[in-house]
């Protein structure tokens, strides 16, 4: 079993993500930039952007961006929290439900997706995304019932 760290984002981590973030945002006129701050915002930023032409399959940074996008989006919806996981792997990114301790790598969500050639839906992979965090979260409650 490989070993794994968990962090909050923070230091050189959470400067990346904000340029990351920054990327994204830009691409909204200033005065629509505010539109960023709504989880409705952030999706659709990320639908537009994905738009043929407009972001390459192999500009794997620029589609990372629209993955902590995503996740940003999740985290508002869900109230999850930023850390940064280190292992065998590598060092990223991602999301960590504290309720059921579920940890989200949203860094390569939309990334494998091009990559892959999928056409994306982004609403519907964000919905997709909240009932999975519900479901361990309700999960997480029956198990500890049980216990108790």
């Amino acid at each position: 079993m490989t070993s794994q760290r968990t962090e909050a984002l923070a230091g050189d981590d959470a400067a990346h993500v904000e340029r990351q973030r920054e990327w994204v945002r830009g691409h909204f006129k200033p005065e629509f930039q505010h539109r960023y701050e709504t989880v409705d915002g952030k999706l659709r930023i990320i639908q537009a952007l994905l738009t043929p032409g407009m972001i390459e399959r192999d500009e794997t940074w620029k589609l990372q961006s629209l993955g902590i996008t995503f996740g940003d989006a999740l985290a508002q919806e869900l109230g999850l929290a930023w850390i940064v996981v280190d292992d065998a792997v590598g060092r990223d990114p991602a999301l960590q439900d504290a309720e059921s301790g579920l940890i989200l790598f949203v860094l390569t969500t939309i990334s494998k997706r091009v990559e892959d050639g999928e056409e994306i839906d982004v609403l519907g992979l964000f919905n997709g995304g909240v009932k999975m965090v519900e479901e361990q979260r309700q999960r997480h409650r029956d198990a500890k019932s049980c216990d108790g």
